[in-house]
């Protein structure tokens, strides 16, 4: 077993001095390196303290009174470590301040809490939360999980030790230790504030360790299809069916906007039929929010094209989609075959619907928004940049205005 260090150390702050001149005694407990203070509601003048020693100079009534409290606090801590062994508890330079302040344990552990918030949410799959959510959840959780384990060596923390510190730690660790991207680290990071606001709303933590800390997510530039690499993979045949299939699915989102998961749940009864268009009516699985979507014609001949699979007769969906696992390998292999130098993956698509077949082609942003299935056009503007083609094709209209403005000057 791994022995225990600990010290219990005083000192005064001279930074806080009373307004009677008086400067106040604290304490310090460390625990195997970590160390915690607290004030002992006791003052004395800065010339009268022994730094060195960590007591009262002299053998005034005064000095004697403090020393004599200091040995009694310093007794009082060795006897709650005793206690903290006795009862199996772990002993921490903060579990062993709580227990000498009389803080109250709530007896709840993070996570514990952790665990029954995604149980509940597995509860609620399809109904508030998709399938997607709960597997980040779970990450998460594991990342947090073996923090704990990394950082204390212990398998849980009670939730008083889920401090400031422990929140920039967590995610120094996630940077470095797993090699998490920035976005990905606040992900992670946001998904454990939640941990964190229920267990502050039903009062089993007193202090917010996440207050005055924000984070932001940096831009991400996507890539997507330009007008000629789309042409290029519209016209490429494969030989092999499944990359064929995967490569028509990858379409069918270029030209419809629907994400993965989307995608591989369409079924018919999404579809309906208005005049001579057919249209995609469906919620998002990701916001809930409703997608209107008019079928373009290459979307319409690949829904055709399927209709008569085997996997989708049997599924009732309208495609025979793979794992998104699959089709992003696979997409790599397509890739490199039709001469794109490009890292697509099935999100691509929907970027490439957002800019190329779209806000390229002068489809309104409010339009583009809703056919997404977003929120807000905020949320659109960070998936449709405006390509180079259609600046160059606006820019076009008034170079003859300005073409002859300076000739003659000069």
């Amino acid at each position: 077993m791994t022995r225990t260090t600990f010290t219990v150390l005083f000192f005064i702050k001279r930074t806080k001095a009373l307004k009677d001149g008086t400067v106040p005694i604290f304490a310090r407990v460390t625990v195997n390196g970590q160390r915690t203070e607290f004030g002992l509601q006791r003052s004395i003048e800065e010339n009268q303290w022994h730094a060195e020693k960590g007591y009262a100079k002299g053998t005034s009534k005064n000095a004697r009174e403090i020393n004599s409290y200091l040995d009694f606090v310093k007794s009082k801590m060795l006897v709650t470590k005793r206690e903290l062994e006795e009862t199996g508890k772990p002993i921490t330079a903060l579990t062993l301040k709580n227990q000498y302040l009389g803080i109250e344990d709530s007896g709840k552990t993070i996570l514990q809490i952790y665990r029954e918030h995604n149980e509940r949410c597995k509860g609620l799959i399809d109904t508030d939360f998709s399938l997607g959510t709960i597997k980040r959840y779970k990450t998460s959780y594991n990342h947090v999980e073996n923090f704990i384990k990394y950082k204390y060596k212990r398998n849980d923390l009670a939730l008083y030790e889920i401090t400031p510190k422990f929140i920039s730690d967590f995610e120094f660790y996630l940077k470095t230790i797993r090699k998490c991207c920035h976005n990905s680290t606040v992900k992670y990071l946001k998904n454990f504030k939640k941990i964190v606001r229920i267990a502050l709303a039903n009062g089993w933590m007193k202090a917010d360790p996440f207050i005055q800390v924000t984070y932001r997510l940096d831009e991400v530039d996507m890539d997507f299809l330009d007008e000629q690499e789309l042409n290029a993979l519209i016209n490429k045949e494969f030989k092999f069916e499944r990359l064929q299939q995967v490569k028509d699915t990858y379409l069918f989102c270029c030209f419809t906007g629907l994400a993965f998961i989307d995608v591989k749940s369409l079924v018919y009864s999404d579809i309906e039929s208005k005049g001579d268009t057919l249209w995609i009516k469906k919620r998002r699985q990701k916001t809930k929010n409703w997608c209107h979507i008019p079928l373009l014609p290459p979307a319409v001949q690949l829904l055709e094209k399927y209709r008569s699979h085997p996997q989708c007769q049997k599924t009732g969906c309208v495609l025979p989609v793979l794992t998104n696992q699959k089709m992003n390998a696979y997409l790599k292999e397509i890739a490199d075959l039709t001469g794109i130098d490009k890292n697509l993956s099935t999100h691509t698509a929907r970027h490439t619907f957002a800019t190329t077949v779209t806000l390229a082609n002068h489809i309104s942003i409010e339009v583009v928004s809703k056919m997404l299935g977003h929120s807000s056009i905020k949320m659109t503007k960070k998936y449709a940049r405006v390509v180079d083609d259609l600046i160059h094709r606006d820019m076009q209209k008034i170079y003859g205005k300005y073409e002859t403005a300076l000739r003659g000057t000069g």
